[in-house]
């Protein structure tokens, strides 16, 4: 995995004189503005005397990605579905990335093409992968959308994970609403009985009642599973986990060790207790993709048995 620079937007020039320039220490680029009718045009040479780029100790808000030599794409920012922030340091030799961003205004687009050896060695300070080429370049394609102080970009970003957290916990509202339906419908389809729902929507029932003390957030607990979608595949059982050598798991309870589902219904259990645990998956993984194994939004099956409480 390469480092994260930031991220990418791929653009075109209505210029016909779209060309690269080359500056005195190496560094190969395009970069574009918008003209007056909002079309991207090339802006040409830019002096060595230009001070309109970003500086050393500013921030800037980018889309980012970049290729090797053979086009194949390394890294796109897109794919997070959001900017990148990265800070203009001094440049870790003649014609790298930080050249790059200090030839940079707030709107412009660039194309630049660094050597992979130096970018490697001086700025990553890792060896050259090998999929990239000795002696090659790396093209990198970035969009500046705002250039700021660092106290700036330090606002920004809090308002961006504060807009990120809401928009996550309106989707995982209506997640779950799409969840329990399919829970209901999986609980008559099974002849479940005596099933019982938490507060934040777990369903859960009894099989057998333990005898030992009530799990408490806090408390240390010892639970074995068998873990399963609700198409009957199971994923995983702690009974014969060679990791664990077939014990069960053990955490603190209620302290955000395991999922949301588990820290709220363990508690409904008291020692002894075995029980089947129906997670809808915002209480679960949630949007997370975790491969074929875990694909995201999985509504998960637990069977459990509360084999210790440690009371804190």
């Amino acid at each position: 995995m390469l480092p994260v620079l930031a991220g990418a937007l791929l653009l075109q020039s209505c210029n016909d004189k779209d060309e690269f320039y080359t500056t005195a220490d190496g560094l190969t680029y395009k970069i574009y503005e918008k003209d007056e009718s909002g079309e991207y045009e090339n802006k040409g040479k830019v002096s060595p005397d230009d001070t309109t780029g970003a500086k050393i100790g500013q921030v800037v808000t980018m889309q980012m990605s970049y290729k090797n030599a053979e086009d194949s794409l390394l890294f796109d920012s897109r794919e997070q579905n959001q900017p990148i922030m990265i800070p203009v340091m001094e440049p870790t030799f003649k014609g790298s990335l930080e050249n790059a961003l200090m030839m940079m205004s707030p709107g412009d687009s660039g194309v630049f093409k660094v050597n992979a050896d130096s970018l490697f060695a001086k700025t990553f300070g890792q060896p050259l992968p090998p999929f990239i080429k000795p002696g090659s370049q790396l093209t990198f394609f970035i969009k500046a959308e705002k250039i700021q102080s660092k106290e700036a970009a330090i606002a920004d970003q809090q308002k961006m994970f504060e807009q990120q957290m809401k928009e996550a916990q309106a989707r995982a509202e209506k997640q779950i609403k799409i969840d329990d339906d399919k829970i209901q419908q999986y609980i008559k389809a099974e002849g479940l009985s005596n099933m019982q729902k938490t507060e934040s929507g777990v369903y859960y029932t009894v099989k057998e009642p333990g005898k030992g003390p009530q799990a408490n957030a806090g408390d240390q607990v010892s639970v074995h599973y068998k873990l399963s979608f609700l198409d009957g595949k199971q994923v995983e059982s702690s009974y014969d986990n060679p990791m664990s050598g077939g014990q069960p798991f053990t955490f603190t309870l209620g302290q955000g060790q395991v999922i949301k589902g588990w820290d709220e219904a363990i508690q409904k259990l008291k020692e002894g207790s075995k029980a089947t645990l129906l997670v809808p998956s915002p209480l679960a993984y949630g949007e997370q993709d975790r491969g074929p194994d875990m694909p995201a939004n999985s509504i998960l099956r637990f069977d459990v048995e509360l084999v210790k409480v440690n009371k804190q």
